[in-house]
């Protein structure tokens, strides 16, 4: 069995790729095609179970945003009545107090949580905080976010003194 094509139709082909970077290109090509985020309305998570982010942005109903490398994160604590409350260290030390319902539950297809899979992983894209009205239509379906406090600190004495004002369940 011969080959038919001539010489200009070779010619008149695309270029395939050599060796590594031929290979790389054509998976990146199928990656493409699959959907690498997922979501609900409260956050969006990377769905390949080993896939990580650098980072996660935070967003707040007003439109601003804020971002922290994964790689400040320290502790986090969760408590259903108070809310999610993370530690990012970084040039000073940063306290993110998420507050909503249902944050521990379990998205539709049961591998995600925003904790379980989420922050545990490094696998959070974005946490945005949402308004009343989609707070109502998700109901008890999924989790929602009533709202995210950033707050910044130099000294200890002044972290101990904002969390017990704003969660005095997590003061130590």
């Amino acid at each position: 069995m011969l080959d038919e094509t001539t010489h200009k139709d070779r010619l008149n082909r695309p270029p395939t790729p050599q060796g590594l970077s031929g290979i790389l290109q054509a998976k990146d090509k199928a990656d493409d095609s699959e959907a690498p985020e997922s979501g609900c309305r409260a956050f969006g998570y990377l769905r390949g179970i080993r896939d990580q982010t650098s980072a996660v942005e935070f967003r707040f109903r007003d439109g601003n945003r804020v971002w922290f490398p994964y790689s400040w994160m320290g502790n986090w604590q969760y408590n259903p009545s108070e809310g999610l409350l993370l530690k990012f260290s970084g040039d000073l030390v940063y306290l993110v107090l998420i507050k909503g319902s249902n944050l521990d539950q379990p998205l539709k297809d049961g591998a995600v949580t925003l904790t379980h899979a989420g922050f545990q992983r490094n696998r959070l894209l974005w946490v945005r905080e949402m308004s009343e009205a989609e707070i109502v239509q998700v109901g008890e379906s999924e989790p929602t976010i009533d709202t995210i406090e950033v707050a910044e600190f130099e000294s200890h004495a002044a972290l101990k003194e904002w969390l017990s004002q704003k969660a005095p369940t997590f003061v130590l």
